[in-house]
């Protein structure tokens, strides 16, 4: 039997979808955020997720997104491809085609479509055993409140150890550093990489409660990556520093912008042409457009510098 992969860790940020100023796919754009990415010194990259606009894609572009970033990315930085959907069998289907890719890892929410329809314990099992089987790949389960499912910590344990591959856990739900230490503690060898998400704003609290790495947004992973060096080299008190002098910018990101902010800051920085949304959502507005890249010239992330 081969060797179980070694589990992914450090910063994992989540990667913009790039559009035209139409609305249409920007393969040329798109290239030039996996370099940005590349050179920001990520230990990942995860495509086709909620922040990437992944539910205002089509499925042949969603396979042309694919196919773009793991020809493009060619194995310099592993991939974790998202597969979330409320259909068993076309979570299967994404995965084989992920897997078949070149993937290293799926991420994936609990089944759910709209706010009634969830699927029970039993029936969540089977679906993540499902796409484990078909894929053979590590599995990353992302814990929010977008499903509006409740994954208890006795629940996520189940899962990993009844379906082995599920075995990294993105937590970003109200008190993630007390639902991360309870994992841990409950869940042991099983919970191969605990993470946090929503754009890093509790780091330091889930470093505390034992994360190994963190899923941002594009568009400060680069200053985020230190944090977690000092961090784990024990330097708490340098790693403290360096999350205060970034969090301005991450907490207008989280609370002013959400998937917004990497697209405007990637403009503004020469990467992307254009930091189009498609509709129904809509682009910045002029005052907050201005309060994010006042605080990112203070913070000088790479994407503010990168295409300049």
């Amino acid at each position: 039997m081969p060797d179980a992969p070694k589990p992914l860790c450090g910063v994992l940020p989540i990667a913009p979808t790039v559009f035209t100023a139409n609305g249409g796919l920007d393969p040329e754009g798109q290239r030039r955020v996996y370099d940005c990415m590349i050179d920001q010194a990520v230990d990942g990259i995860c495509i086709l997720a909620n922040y990437s606009e992944q539910f205002l894609l089509s499925d042949e572009e969603r396979r042309i997104e694919l196919r773009l970033a793991l020809e493009h990315v060619r194995g310099r930085l592993p991939v974790i491809v998202t597969c979330s959907h409320f259909s068993t069998d076309i979570a299967v289907a994404r995965a084989k085609t992920a897997a078949v890719a070149g993937a290293a890892m799926l991420m994936m929410m609990p089944p759910y479509h709209g706010v009634g329809l969830r699927a029970d314990e039993a029936g969540m099992i089977e679906h993540f055993a499902r796409v484990a089987d078909a894929a053979r790949l590590p599995i990353m389960i992302q814990d929010a409140p977008l499903s509006g499912v409740h994954l208890s910590v006795p629940f996520l344990v189940r899962l990993a150890r009844e379906v082995p591959l599920v075995s990294h856990f993105k937590i970003e739900v109200p008190g993630t550093a007390a639902k991360l230490r309870q994992l841990i503690a409950l869940g042991g060898k099983s919970i191969a990489g605990p993470f946090d998400g929503e754009e890093a704003i509790t780091l330091m609290a889930d470093l505390e409660a034992g994360a190994t790495g963190t899923m941002p947004s594009a568009l400060l992973p680069d200053l985020i990556r230190p944090v977690l060096a000092s961090y784990m080299a024990g330097d708490k008190t340098k790693a403290a520093a360096q999350y205060a002098a970034i969090l301005p910018l991450i907490n207008f990101e989280n609370r002013q912008c959400g998937l917004r902010a990497t697209k405007t800051v990637m403009m503004e920085g020469g990467v992307i042409r254009s930091d189009f949304v498609r509709h129904p959502l809509v682009g910045l507005d002029p005052a907050t457009r201005a309060g994010l890249l006042d605080l990112a010239r203070v913070a000088r992330p790479l994407s503010l510098r990168w295409g300049r």
